[in-house]
């Protein structure tokens, strides 16, 4: 499997980001779903879970890929350590700010809601907890991961993150 997704990563970097994004985002919802709030199959919400695929594939994945390449160019300094918090800082105070509140909006719309309301409500609280853990995984990943694996490993992380989020956007 691991050969596989090398093979697609090389050839098709995007694409396969983004499907490996979709994936890992229904995953957090599932998790939200089934471990938190213990719905069970016959209450599961599949629409949700659809919105979080969609969401994942069509807006995230693409965007943190596209994101993550911005940075390892445009963010060079000699000092390597100062170049992973510059990095960090970006990604913190640039990129989570603008994502955090493009999902929020994004499910409003898709929910037939109204994102206005759903930012008014969920945007700061998301965005303070968001600085509690985010910067500290993206220390890591930068320091340690390889470019062409930064959005895997955010996937893999944020199958927690994305329970989170799910969460949110429910209430």
């Amino acid at each position: 499997m691991l050969r596989w997704y090398q093979r697609s990563l090389s050839a098709r970097p995007l694409l396969t980001q983004s499907i490996t994004t979709a994936v890992l985002f229904a995953v957090g919802d599932i998790t939200a779903q089934q471990a938190v709030d213990k719905r069970g199959l016959e209450k599961h919400d599949f629409a949700r879970t659809g919105r979080m695929f969609a969401y994942g594939g069509a807006v995230f994945g693409p965007a943190a890929t596209t994101w993550f390449k911005v940075l390892s160019k445009r963010v060079v300094l000699q000092n390597k350590n100062a170049e992973i918090l510059a990095r960090v800082a970006c990604d913190q105070l640039l990129f989570a700010p603008v994502f955090i509140g493009v999902f929020l909006s994004s499910m409003a719309v898709l929910e037939g809601g109204s994102p206005k309301e759903k930012l008014e409500k969920s945007y700061l609280p998301t965005l303070e907890t968001n600085w509690m853990v985010w910067p500290f995984i993206q220390l890591a990943n930068f320091k340690f991961v390889p470019l062409h694996h930064r959005v895997l490993t955010v996937n893999i992380i944020s199958i927690g993150w994305n329970c989170y989020l799910s969460m949110v956007n429910s209430k």
